[in-house]
């Protein structure tokens, strides 16, 4: 009988073990090395060594993901959007399905936007991004681009001049002075595509992946019912809101208050108004929650150039999206369904 009481213990005691060891943990790593910002994964899984394993996994893609559309380097003989911005204007180039898929994706953005995103807008996008290196060595002596050098590069950002051949994986540039710029959407591009890597090969079942701000879900926290929650940050300390991002949602955020410089005391912002070929003015932030962070992106790209109110008339058209903006005054203006996204915390 003491023999069988021992074992019997001696097998609750493993199974106890055991069962211990399969309960989940949240683990987290950050980066800074891909796409020219901080990044960071959160994860539940069984142990800090799966975590480890499963992230290499996940960073390897997003690696690839950072290479394959980056305009400034080149890797090898790797076909990457610098290359394509180089070469595409001679003949047609062969590039990856994920830059073909990006480039398609590029072009339903500029309709979606009604042309506020344009990833044809490289060759204006480049000025402004020299004015911004130069001003962060040199910030004594920042400059505005010359207007008339902007103008002579804005006529060669016609998104049609973008020709792509989806059976062939082909990129053809009409516009010999054409170049392409897809950082307005290439971060929640790839947030949507993560997220689909790690469900369809099983890796996480929670998730949290937050590349430069934007941030995409999978599933819950801690791998239990709680819901993911993201702070959006307000630009004068704290946050604007919380909102619950639980089951798959992104949270996007536009805002002049990260990448800038400053010229006579006023700040030029990153984000370049097709309109105007200038940085745009009156919105401090503009974040978007939807289920697709590829739509969140460009969604709070446009909104970010428009007057707050015309800004909400236009996410209507949007279902399942919601939003909430700051404007230069301080002043907060929420889309319908927005405050109900923090009520669920």
């Amino acid at each position: 009988m003491k023999k069988t009481i021992s074992l019997l213990l001696s097998l609750f005691v493993l199974l106890s073990l055991a069962a211990c060891e399969k309960v989940p943990q949240s683990y987290s790593k950050s980066f800074l090395d891909l796409f020219d910002t901080a990044c960071s994964i959160t994860a539940a899984d069984s142990s800090q060594q799966a975590f480890d394993s499963h992230f290499q996994l996940v960073y390897s893609e997003l690696k690839a993901y950072s290479q394959l559309y980056d305009i400034y380097d080149s890797y090898g003989s790797s076909v990457n959007l610098k290359y394509i911005n180089e070469n595409a204007a001679k003949a047609p180039v062969k590039a990856d399905k994920r830059i073909i898929d990006l480039l398609v994706w590029g072009k339903e953005a500029y309709e979606i936007s009604g042309g506020r995103v344009n990833i044809a807008m490289g060759a204006v996008l480049s000025v402004w991004h020299e004015a911004r290196e130069y001003a962060s060595q040199s910030p004594d002596s920042a400059y505005l681009p010359d207007m008339d050098v902007l103008r002579e590069k804005n006529k060669h950002t016609d998104i049609n001049s973008l020709v792509i051949d989806e059976e062939e994986s082909t990129v053809y540039f009409a516009d010999p002075e054409l170049q392409i710029d897809a950082g307005a959407i290439a971060k929640g591009f790839i947030c949507e595509k993560i997220s689909e890597f790690i469900t369809e090969n099983n890796i996480w079942s929670s998730a949290l992946i937050d590349l430069g701000g934007n941030i995409k879900t999978v599933g819950y926290k801690g791998g239990g019912s709680a819901p993911y929650t993201v702070g959006i940050e307000n630009p004068n300390g704290g946050y604007i809101a919380v909102v619950n991002a639980g089951g798959g949602r992104s949270v996007v955020t536009s805002g002049d208050y990260q990448r800038y410089y400053t010229v006579g005391g006023t700040r030029y912002c990153h984000i370049i108004s097709p309109e105007t070929l200038m940085p745009a003015q009156g919105v401090q932030s503009a974040s978007v929650v939807s289920t697709n962070s590829a739509l969140a992106d460009v969604l709070s790209t446009a909104l970010f150039q428009m007057e707050p109110r015309q800004a909400l008339d236009f996410l209507e058209d949007f279902n399942g999206c919601t939003a909430v903006i700051m404007d230069s005054e301080g002043r907060i203006y929420a889309s319908a369904g927005f405050e109900d996204l923090q009520n669920e915390n």
